[in-house]
């Protein structure tokens, strides 16, 4: 029997990376999951993934910075199950041009608008829920961006991790009295595909050392099956190895 049958898990940004490892590891525990992000083609593909191994998903195309959309989306979603347990606020992005001097307008409210505004978005449409309930918990995906500022991370991401902090901590502190818990996990560099997104390619034997997907998948089944008397409002993930290569010893900016 799997450890959250019967559960309600929406995820974000559900389509790769830590997003598509929660995925998985939800429905192979039992859970009937909602994937979420911009492009359904991944989202199909996890939904793939998960019913060959007899998981149920549910692919919801969506951008969780347009809040009309997500207001009707999730209405829809709550009215069709009738409860939601697990949100994993993932979807996330990053631009190529990240520092002050280059960075543009556009790039700031895209970054802001998914990282930080849309997993706000995604709490508000979900507390009612979980407040009626009266049990729920919200796991948000930041990054060590979130507690130290880096040229590698850029303004706007840095920016947006620091905010999703802030709102995570906030959470912890005012959801408690509803039988809600909220945990913030701030992974260092994770072996996903927005490390694309660097100038600097890594090697592939330095993409092994770094934290994996399916670690976060772990961690946050480790949250998850807490008993609700305990929270972890705050965790810091990094690889064990924490200097396997720099962009700097390579001599191109990251």
């Amino acid at each position: 029997m799997g450890a959250f049958l019967g559960k309600v898990v929406w995820v974000t940004g559900a389509g790769t990376g830590i997003g598509k490892a929660a995925a998985l590891m939800f429905a192979g525990e039992g859970a009937r999951v909602v994937l979420m992000g911009r492009r359904r083609e991944p989202l199909e593909e996890t939904a793939q993934e998960i019913g060959k191994k007899g998981g149920a998903a549910k692919v919801v195309p969506l951008d969780v910075a347009d809040r009309g959309r997500v207001m009707t989306v999730t209405k829809e979603l709550i009215a069709a199950e009738g409860r939601l347990d697990i949100l994993v606020n993932n979807a996330g992005i990053n631009v190529v041009n990240r520092r002050l001097g280059e960075v543009t307008l556009e790039d700031w409210d895209s970054v802001i608008a998914v990282n930080l505004t849309g997993a706000f978005n995604m709490v508000m449409v979900a507390m009612p829920t979980m407040k009626k309930q009266r049990d729920g918990l919200i796991v948000n995906i930041a990054s060590t961006a979130a507690k130290r500022v880096s040229g590698v991370a850029g303004i706007a991401y840095s920016a947006s991790k620091f905010g999703m902090l802030g709102m995570s901590l906030s959470l912890t502190q005012e959801a408690w009295k509803f039988g809600i818990r909220a945990c913030c996990l701030c992974p260092d560099d994770v072996n996903t595909p927005i490390m694309q997104q660097r100038r600097f390619k890594y090697p592939e034997e330095v993409l092994d050392q770094f934290i994996q997907p399916q670690d976060l998948a772990e961690t946050i089944k480790f949250i998850a099956l807490l008993p609700p008397r305990t929270s972890v409002p705050e965790m810091i993930l990094t690889q064990t190895n924490l200097r396997p290569y720099t962009p700097a010893e390579s001599g191109v900016p990251a």
